[in-house]
C-alpha cells in the first residue's frame, strides 16, 4: 500500500473517530457472514457503529487522542465498536450478541481513559451502571434518609389515629372502653 493511500486512510480514521473517547475493541473475523450482518444491523438500530481498522494505521490515527491507550490491544484483526448512549451500553449489547455467536472475540474497551482488557474486562465494564442508572442510585441515596425520617415521624401519629378510630367505633356501637394499665 502506498504512503498516499495510508495517509488517506489515517485521515479518514481521524475524521471518523473524532470526538470518540470511549469504545470497544473486538475481533469479528471468525463470524459467519450472516452473524456479521446481524451484529451490525442490531447495533446500528441502537446507534452503535462497527468499523474494521488496520492496526498500524489506527495506531497512527489515535496518537494524541483519547483512544490511544487502546494501542497495545490492536493486534490481529480488529474492529472498533462505538456510539450509543455510553460505552457501557455498547458493551452490554456486544456481550449479549457474543453469547449467541461464540466466535466473537472481545479484545478490550476504554472508558474515560481506563482500559479494560480482554473478555473479563469488557464483562466487568458492562456491569458498571450507566450515567442514568448512577444518577438514579445517587438520588435514591440522598432521599432514603428523608423517607426514613418521614416514616419515623408519621408512624406514631398513624398508630394513635388507629387507636382513636377503634375507640370511636366502640363508642358508636355502645361498647364500654376498658381502662388500660
Amino acid at each position: 500500500m502506498s504512503k498516499v493511500v495510508k495517509d488517506l486512510i489515517i485521515n479518514e480514521y481521524r475524521k471518523k473517530f473524532d470526538g470518540v473517547s470511549d469504545a470497544l475493541l473486538v475481533d469479528i473475523r471468525e463470524l459467519k457472514a450472516d452473524q456479521n450482518i446481524a451484529l451490525r444491523r442490531g447495533l446500528r438500530s441502537k446507534g452503535i457503529q462497527v468499523t474494521v481498522v488496520r492496526n498500524s494505521l489506527a495506531t497512527k490515527a489515535f496518537e494524541g487522542t483519547p483512544l490511544s491507550p487502546l494501542d497495545p490491544l490492536l493486534t490481529g484483526p480488529s474492529a472498533i465498536v462505538y456510539g450509543g448512549e455510553t460505552v457501557i451500553d455498547v458493551a452490554r449489547q456486544v456481550i449479549e450478541f457474543a453469547r449467541k455467536a461464540k466466535k466473537l472475540e472481545l479484545k478490550g474497551a476504554i472508558l474515560d481513559g481506563e482500559v479494560f482488557k480482554g473478555k473479563a474486562g469488557v464483562e466487568a465494564l458492562s456491569k458498571y451502571p450507566t450515567r442514568t442508572e448512577a444518577l438514579g442510585q445517587a438520588v435514591q441515596l440522598v432521599l432514603s434518609p428523608g423517607a426514613s425520617l418521614i416514616g419515623a415521624v408519621v408512624g406514631p401519629g398513624g398508630a394513635i389515629a388507629s387507636i382513636l378510630k377503634t375507640i370511636e367505633e366502640k363508642l358508636e356501637k355502645g361498647e364500654t372502653i376498658a381502662r388500660a394499665g
